[in-house]
């Protein structure tokens, strides 16, 4: 029987470990619950491999980065043993050890958004009953936009509307092969969140009249027409697409399209739309067929004291209020930063005396972001003048949005700043060691 909510826990994995490109796709694809007992023989060309021979190197590479000798890896699992075991090693640890102490933090357990997302499910809940209705929820990485986005939905369920969420991270990278391509994935997983067979071909003629007007027939005329309720899509890690800047460039301004609809035309009125997003900054487009500047925009923001001190309380945890405020100061207020800090066995002096070293509580999550960093020469050096510069920094939108992404940097206006004390501590000591 498949795990509650596997997916779910795969996407906490690829964030946890910080998976990137061609080993985050890997990982979804050969981890997916479906594909357990498929042989090599068959992922690699559900993998996109090029070849089995490279399928299996790329494993090997996924390995090592979960074997015993990473932080926080497998104990079991030697990325030097030759024999075909690897994967149940690994697959064990995930679904026996991983999976249920994931499940148990997804619970009613104190999180680092507890008392926070709630609040904004509340405010928010009044505009998906407006017809037509668009949000944007934007917040850096980490932040808890998808349970925001998740919530939402089950607020939305309750009231016997139509929900579907579709997270752009579950989509593999061929999916991003063409406009036409990704818009039938886009329609065909609607129809198969909705409980609709997919029946794309009665509506579909790239040829004769384009991909954009085959996606919004067949929305139109077969989704639509379909339900009586209406209907709410949450679309998380949106972000996603911007990768993909040709399709992009006609996927956006059709949601905004599809928003523009319901303003005249009762049908469209049954669509509600929710986009999660980190940035919107490095989208060029048109203002009048950008999603971007309609709808309602909800950031989620840093915590502040009253909230800190909730979420500390759900620990059973007295904060001081000196203490508190240097926490707050630390971190910018990020939710999974004072998580760890409430979860840490410290005095409050500790904490904030190791705070930016790499045995820190901090240690492991900067220094993921670290390495990302370092991935990018134009991204680092950047980040190391923002670092140097009292005041604000003028970026270019590409690497604004990039920074702004990873939750490095906080945008004033135009101009970019340090997100956090934390932050530029750390980063600061790790460049002068360039």
């Amino acid at each position: 029987m498949k795990p509650k909510d596997w997916n779910l826990f795969l996407d906490y994995i690829v964030d946890e470990y910080c998976l990137r490109g061609r080993l985050k796709e890997l990982f979804k694809v050969r981890f997916a619950f479906e594909n357990w007992r498929r042989p090599d023989t068959e992922i690699w060309e559900l993998a996109q491999a090029p070849s089995l021979e490279t399928y299996k190197k790329q494993m090997t590479q996924l390995y090592s980065y979960f074997s015993y000798q990473q932080l926080n890896g497998c104990p079991e699992l030697d990325p030097a043993n030759k024999g075909p075991g690897k994967f149940d090693i690994l697959r064990s640890w995930f679904r026996d050890i991983l999976y249920p102490q994931w499940a148990s933090k997804s619970s009613p357990a104190p999180s680092g958004i507890a008392g926070y997302i709630p609040y904004l499910v509340d405010q928010i809940v009044p505009e998906i009953q407006i017809p037509g209705t668009l949000l944007r929820i934007k917040a850096p990485e980490k932040m808890g936009k998808t349970t925001l986005v998740r919530e939402l939905l089950k607020a939305a369920s309750t009231m016997n509307y139509k929900v579907v969420y579709l997270n752009f991270h579950n989509a593999e990278a061929s999916i991003f092969s063409s406009l036409d391509r990704f818009l039938r994935w886009f329609c065909a997983n609607l129809s198969r969140e909705l409980g609709l067979q997919a029946l794309l071909d009665d509506y579909w003629d790239q040829e004769l009249f384009g991909s954009l007007v085959s996606c919004k027939s067949y929305f139109q005329e077969y989704i639509l027409t379909k339900l009586e309720q209406p209907l709410v899509i949450g679309l998380d890690n949106l972000d996603k697409i911007f990768d993909y800047p040709l399709i992009a460039a006609d996927f956006l301004p059709m949601l905004r399209y599809w928003h523009e609809e319901s303003k005249t035309e009762a049908l469209w009125q049954k669509l509600r739309l929710v986009l999660a997003l980190c940035s919107e900054i490095y989208v060029e487009l048109d203002i009048n067929q950008s999603p971007f500047n309609v709808g309602k925009l909800v950031k989620i923001q840093g915590f502040e004291i009253e909230q800190l001190k909730m979420l500390a309380q759900s620990y059973q945890i007295d904060l001081d209020d000196d203490f508190a405020q240097k926490l707050l100061n630390l971190t910018g207020g990020h939710p999974y930063l004072l998580k760890l800090a409430l979860e840490a066995n410290m005095t409050d002096s500790e904490i904030l005396s190791q705070s930016s070293t790499c045995s820190s509580i901090y240690g492991e999550y900067l220094h993921r972001l670290w390495d990302r960093l370092q991935q990018d020469s134009s991204l680092l050096s950047t980040f190391s003048r923002i670092i140097e510069t009292d005041g604000g920094l003028l970026l270019d939108p590409d690497l604004a949005y990039r920074l702004e992404s990873m939750g490095l940097i906080k945008l004033q206006g135009n101009e970019a700043v340090v997100a956090c004390q934390l932050y530029k501590e750390y980063f600061k000591n790790r460049i002068q060691l360039i």
